[in-house]
């Protein structure tokens, strides 16, 4: 009983603070537990579209200068990230199951002529994901990427390359048996 009465707190906090923020616009969204959305103040803007709702432990991030703009009737499964550092766009009537990921940026990094990854300088790209859209669990959407409108991408997937429009993608994996 006490966790619940921590947990009403917690989704009226997430709620408030998207509510305060002055360039943060929505209507009508549900959120459950555990969710963090961090929301820096220097962001260019946010917009949730009607009915949109968040499952459980999902973590969005819109950095300085970055956009985020999600659709109406989104849907969102337990355990999603965003992590938004230019703009990333979501249609309307789109749905995520669990664990999906989008990144709309990559560390840079150097090959020659040593290795290199600088952990605070990244590449940048939009990431654009079109209406009546599923992206099944644990699917990754990399930077640059353009999601057409409807498309089904399978469990498992990484999108690294655009996806053209009324597309379904599937994460063919061949099964080798071998006996012990």
């Amino acid at each position: 009983m006490l966790y619940n009465f921590f947990e009403k707190i917690q989704r009226k906090k997430q709620l408030s603070s998207l509510k305060k923020h002055p360039n943060v616009f929505s209507q009508n969204i549900r959120i459950g537990v555990g969710n963090h959305f961090v929301l820096d103040k220097n962001l260019k803007k946010v917009n949730i579209g009607q009915s949109a709702d968040f499952r459980n432990y999902i973590s969005i991030l819109v950095l300085e200068n970055a956009s985020l703009q999600i659709g109406t009737d989104f849907f969102m499964n337990n355990f999603c990230s965003i992590n938004c550092m230019e703009h990333i766009s979501i249609g309307d009537h789109t749905l995520f199951g669990e664990n999906v990921k989008l990144y709309d940026h990559n560390h840079c990094y150097e090959t020659s002529p040593e290795f290199k990854v600088y952990p605070s300088k990244f590449n940048k790209a939009p990431i654009k994901i079109g209406s009546n859209c599923w992206l099944g669990s644990n699917v990754t959407v990399l930077k640059g990427v353009t999601i057409g409108d409807n498309c089904i991408i399978g469990a498992g997937c990484t999108i690294y390359q655009d996806i053209p429009p009324n597309t379904q993608v599937i994460n063919k994996q061949d099964l080798i048996l071998n006996p012990l």
